[in-house]
């Protein structure tokens, strides 16, 4: 079975938003890596990356989510992720990856955009 990766650029409440689905791995990182450089590059410095539609996330994919958080923070700009704790299959398997890491608390976590496009933004520190 081959999963569809798509990644779909929004906006909402004054932040971009992109909207990842399918298997974020070492063939489907580049693609939202290079997403989050464009929507930088246009200036929008605060940024929501829903991933509650990625079935599944390799190392590649983990790198990414950590290289958009080293480029956002320095352009004093603010990341938030979309992880609901029930979704894809039986939770996000992102969250499970990032919490398996130890790297999840580095990450503002939000069950749905709404949440995370509600209240202030806080530029990322170390």
């Amino acid at each position: 079975m081959v999963v569809a990766f798509n990644v779909t650029d929004g906006e909402q409440g004054g932040w971009a938003v992109l909207r990842v689905s399918g298997e974020l791995d070492l063939m489907t990182s580049p693609v939202l890596r290079q997403r989050v450089h464009d929507v930088v590059a246009e200036g929008r410095h605060r940024l929501v990356l829903d991933l509650s539609e990625v079935w599944f996330c390799d190392s590649s994919g983990v790198g990414v989510l950590i290289a958009t958080r080293r480029l956002l923070r320095s352009c004093q700009g603010s990341l938030r992720l979309i992880l609901p704790a029930q979704g894809a299959a039986d939770g996000s398997h992102v969250n499970r990856v990032l919490g398996a890491l130890g790297v999840r608390r580095l990450y503002d976590v939000h069950p749905v955009v709404v949440s995370a496009v509600d209240g202030e933004s806080r530029p990322l520190s170390a």
